[in-house]
């Protein structure tokens, strides 16, 4: 089953200051946090800050290819997690057709905050990733885990959503 989630804020793991997007849910139930690359982080971090750049970034690219092509962005789904790699979709409505395309998470979500386009999570990955220790040593697993779960909305600084 697919659950509709949302950009709750993008923040820096304390432990490996590695940026970290987080998806939430609409009820505020589950949360799914996915650690992501620096330059994938600046290409959400754009887009949540409403800032353009002078030339299109790759995200920018790939959307304006979709619409030239007469394509749209149906959503984009994070499908699979294995061996502590996220793994996305993208839905694509082409010619009446849905064609999915596989992408880093990363890529999909700035995909779908520029053209605007639902984000969905698999069950399965939320419930796999509870289960996964993300960063090597159990103390700092243990300490980021109670920090994802202590998160309130002033935590998330500068990218709120």
């Amino acid at each position: 089953m697919q659950i509709e989630m949302t950009i709750k804020g993008l923040v820096i793991d304390p432990i490996t200051n590695m940026p970290i997007v987080i998806l939430r849910d609409q009820a505020g139930q589950k949360v799914l946090p996915i650690w992501v690359g620096i330059f994938e982080a600046n290409a959400i971090a754009l887009q949540i800050e409403n800032i353009s750049t002078p030339r299109p970034m790759t995200h920018d690219l790939l959307r304006n290819v979709i619409n030239d092509l007469n394509a749209d962005v149906d959503k984009i789904v994070v499908c699979d997690l294995q061996d502590n790699t996220f793994y996305a979709l993208i839905h694509l409505r082409v010619n009446g057709e849905v064609v999915a395309v596989d992408a880093r998470p990363s890529d999909a979500i700035a995909l779908a905050l520029r053209v605007r386009a639902p984000i969905f999570v698999e069950d399965k990955v939320i419930d796999n990733a509870k289960a996964i220790d993300f960063t090597p040593g159990k103390d700092n697993s243990e300490r980021l885990a109670k920090w994802l779960e202590s998160l309130d909305p002033e935590d998330l600084g500068k990218y709120k959503m």
